[in-house]
């Protein structure tokens, strides 16, 4: 089971690392990392580079496909030579996947045209712009597009399709290796629980507020 993780500058390093870690861990699972180009691609923070290994010519049709978000991707959509990976690795997936801000990349591809389809809280409104039915669950499944919202929920995306394909059992054992049992010491991880001066600040902050749909 080939799962292809793709990597574009200014990448979100925990979009990326939560599937890796959860799906790379079922038997059999190959996970590669693809870029345009090989070689270190660089994360948001410009501190730490996962190493591509493959170009996205070289993996054409992996069983899964997984697009992390970060600032980057708004570079990206209208970047063919990721989009049009995208569109022809999709044509043969077993999965399609997002996280973050990835459903954008996705979008952008034409690929959740009419789906529900979830992304990062600030950029619900421009998945729906893209022609996604955008809902801020925390992990959506429609057929074999498997989106998940922002960063961390990139974990729970991994092991929720871990269970699709392995099982119950093959999921609950990659969770308690990793020892996923958030107890986070605040209860502000969505902007319905967060103070609102903090969600304003966020959302004024924010780079969607400029962007508009390819």
């Amino acid at each position: 089971m080939q799962i292809a993780i793709a990597l574009y500058e200014r990448f979100t390093a925990l979009d990326a690392i939560g599937p890796y870690q959860t799906l790379g861990a079922m038997p059999g699972a190959e996970v590669v990392f693809v870029a345009e180009q090989q070689g270190p691609v660089r994360d948001d923070s410009g501190r730490l580079a996962l190493v591509a290994d493959r170009t996205f010519a070289e993996v054409p049709d992996p069983d899964i496909l997984v697009v992390p978000g970060g600032p980057g991707q708004s570079d990206q959509m209208e970047n063919e030579a990721l989009l049009g990976w995208l569109r022809a690795a999709d044509a043969t997936s077993t999965w399609t996947t997002s996280v973050c801000t990835g459903s954008l990349a996705l979008a952008a591809a034409g690929l959740l045209k009419g789906r529900r389809a979830t992304s990062h809280w600030l950029a619900l409104e421009l998945l729906a712009e893209l022609g996604a039915e955008a809902t801020g669950r925390r992990v959506v499944f429609d057929g074999k597009y498997v989106t998940a919202a922002g960063v961390s929920s990139g974990i729970d995306m991994g092991l929720a399709l871990v269970g699709r394909i392995a099982g119950d059992e093959a999921a609950q054992s990659i969770q308690l290796m990793t020892e996923y049992d958030p107890q986070p010491p605040y209860d502000a991880g969505s902007p319905e629980k967060a103070p609102a001066h903090i969600v304003e600040r966020l959302r004024g902050r924010s780079r969607f507020r400029e962007e508009a749909p390819s």
